[in-house]
């Protein structure tokens, strides 16, 4: 194949994958929900993988900090192999199963947290050994084979068949597209129920640097429907506290009152905006 033969060919089948997550739309829902109802108990989201597909879930886990502004804790990722595996291959990583138990007793495992295994084949022991082990919690499991263990073994099997791949075996293609999709769905789901964002806009994320506190003026400038400038005179009164701005030029207070209102609505945004 030419160059060109060689990337239409990957687009025609990079277009099954959206029709494949598709048809597991009501699994995936399904995890939201229960996934919400767990951290409103105090649970926490942990995914868990081998190669491509442990580090697709350690991308998804370390966006949650900056886009929803929750703490490290609440959602994690356990790669077989450790840290060292995120940027290399581990040889025998994936098939230790003891280590998985060990990691998840590291992390202190609770009734209300939720695990997701994530494995394209749906056969790898480093992660069905961790859905075993979390059985008194909820276990999801991401999978692109329907019939494999890991669908067997999860609470809620989510099973987007892509078909082979272009290149035989290599799970990271469209395999590791279909996880990508599912995480997103599975952790932003979660968030926009937990109050993590107002309308489509990210009321927390983190302003880490001079492009994201740019953005929050933004946020807030369209979320509140004022001018930019007063955008950033609510954002610094409010010392650069995004819910609290809001607030404040929304129903007209200052920056305390505008804390007493979200402290006595327990954090909910709507509440405390009357809307």
């Amino acid at each position: 194949m030419t160059s060109l033969e060689l990337v239409r060919l990957m687009n025609r089948e990079d277009h099954k994958v959206a029709a494949a997550v598709g048809r597991q739309l009501p699994s995936i829902a399904r995890a939201v929900d229960a996934i919400e109802n767990r951290m409103r108990k105090g649970g926490r989201l942990i995914y868990v993988g081998a190669g491509s597909s442990g580090r697709i879930g350690v991308l998804d886990a370390s966006e949650c900090p900056p886009t929803f502004g929750t703490p490290p804790g609440l959602v994690r990722a356990l790669i077989a192999g450790g840290e060292k595996a995120v940027t290399q291959p581990v040889e025998g990583a994936e098939d230790r199963r003891g280590r998985a138990v060990e990691d998840l007793e590291k992390l202190g495992l609770k009734p209300n947290d939720s695990v997701v295994g994530i494995a394209a084949s749906g056969t790898t022991p480093y992660v069905l050994a961790a859905i075993g082990y979390a059985k008194r919690a909820l276990t999801v499991g991401l999978t692109a084979n329907r019939k494999s263990p890991l669908a067997k073994a999860a609470k809620i099997p989510i099973t987007p068949d892509v078909g082979p791949e272009v290149l035989t075996g290599s799970t990271r293609l469209k395999a590791g597209t279909s996880q990508k999709m599912v995480l997103n769905m599975l952790s932003t789901g979660v968030m926009v129920l937990l109050g993590h964002a107002y309308e489509n806009l990210m009321i927390d994320l983190g302003q880490t640097n001079a492009k994201l506190k740019d953005r929050a003026k933004r946020i807030l400038q369209e979320a509140s429907g004022k001018s930019l400038s007063a955008a950033e005179h609510a954002l610094r009164q409010s010392n650069h506290d995004l819910r609290v701005a809001l607030v404040m030029l929304k129903r007209r207070v200052s920056a305390s009152e505008a804390r007493r209102l979200l402290n006595e609505s327990e954090g909910s945004l709507r509440y405390a905006l009357k809307e």
